[in-house]
C-alpha cells in the first residue's frame, strides 16, 4: 500500500506555498538585527553544506540550543529557520542552527552523523552550560537521533545534553519505505530500522518532551506519539489550532509553552 498522500503535508495546508517565503523574510530581517552576535557559515564540516549559524544572547550564554531544520531530509537549509531562535536567545541561551547534506546526495545515516558534528563544532564555540537539542519534522527525528545511545558523540557533549524537544518528528522511518519519498532517501528495510529512534535505545539522562499540532496529519500525531510513548523519559505535548507549518511559530516568542520546555528549568 502506498503511503505517500498519508505524509503529504502541503496539499492539506491553506496557503502552504507562502511559508517558504515568509520563512526566509523573517530569517533574513532577524539575523540582520542580530549584527555581530549573528556568527554565519561557521564550517563544521568539509562538505559544502556542513555549515552552521550562530546567534549569541546579548550576555554571556547560559547554555546552547541547537535547531535541527526539517524538510524530509531532501530541502531547506538553515538560512529559513534564523528567526525561530528569538525565543532561546531571549532566555539567554545561544542558539546554533546547522545544514547538512540533503538526499539523494547523502543518506540518512550519514545527515545523521553530520548533525552529530554539528553538536560538536557548536559546544566548542559554546562551552558551557546545558545543551538542549530540538528540530522540527525530519529534523525532529534527527534531534531525536542524538539522543540514541548508537550515536557517537563526546563525552563533554554527552554529559552536557540535558533535553530533546523534537517537534512533529519520525520516529519510525519503515513506513516511508511505501512513499514516494523514499525515490531520494534510498532507505532499505536494515537502514529504516537503524535509523528509526523508535526502535533505538535512548540515553537514559536526556530528557524527551515531543510536541505535535493538533491539525497535522494523522501520521504525525501517530509518530508523535509513538515517540512519546516509545521512550521511558519522554513527554508529549500537543500544541492547539496548530499545523505542520505553523506548529513551529512559537519557537520565536519568548513566553511560549514550547520555549519552556526547551530552557525552561535548566541551570
Amino acid at each position: 500500500m502506498d503511503l505517500s498522500d498519508d505524509y503529504e503535508n502541503a496539499r492539506y495546508i491553506p496557503g502552504a506555498e507562502g511559508y517558504p517565503p515568509r520563512w526566509e523574510a523573517e530569517a533574513a530581517a532577524f539575523r540582520a538585527s542580530l549584527g555581530r552576535r549573528a556568527e554565519l557559515d561557521i564550517a563544521y564540516g568539509a562538505g559544502e553544506r556542513q555549515r552552521l549559524d550562530l546567534f549569541r544572547p546579548e550576555e554571556k550564554a547560559r547554555g546552547l540550543v541547537v535547531f535541527v531544520h526539517g524538510g524530509y531530509w531532501r530541502r531547506f537549509d538553515k538560512s529559513l529557520w534564523s528567526h525561530l531562535a528569538a525565543g532561546s536567545l531571549a532566555h539567554g541561551f545561544a542558539v546554533a542552527m546547522p545544514s547538512y547534506t540533503l538526499a539523494p546526495r547523502a543518506r540518512i545515516r550519514a545527515i545523521t552523523r553530520e548533525v552529530a558534528a554539528s553538536l560538536e563544532a557548536a559546544a566548542e564555540r559554546v562551552p558551557e552550560g546545558p545543551l538542549v537539542v530540538t528540530g522540527h519534522s525530519a529534523g525532529g527525528h534527527l534531534s531525536l537521533r542524538m539522543a540514541c545511545r548508537d550515536v557517537a558523540l563526546s563525552a563533554d557533549v554527552t554529559a552536557r545534553m540535558r533535553r530533546v524537544v523534537p517537534i512533529s518528528p519520525l520516529c519510525d522511518l519503515r513506513p516511508l519505505l511505501k512513499t514516494v519519498i523514499n525515490d531520494d532517501l534510498h532507505l532499505d528495510a536494515d537502514e529504516a530500522a537503524a535509523e528509526s529512534p523508535l526502535l533505538a535505545q535512548p540515553r537514559d539522562e536526556v530528557e524527551t518532551i515531543v510536541w505535535v499540532g493538533a491539525e497535522e496529519r494523522p501520521v504525525f500525531l501517530d509518530q508523535a506519539r509513538w515517540a512519546a510513548g516509545g521512550w521511558p523519559r519522554a513527554r508529549l505535548r500537543i500544541a492547539p489550532g496548530r499545523h505542520h507549518f505553523d506548529v513551529i511559530d512559537a519557537l520565536a516568542e519568548p513566553g511560549s509553552p514550547m520555549v519552556a520546555d526547551i530552557v525552561g528549568g535548566l541551570a
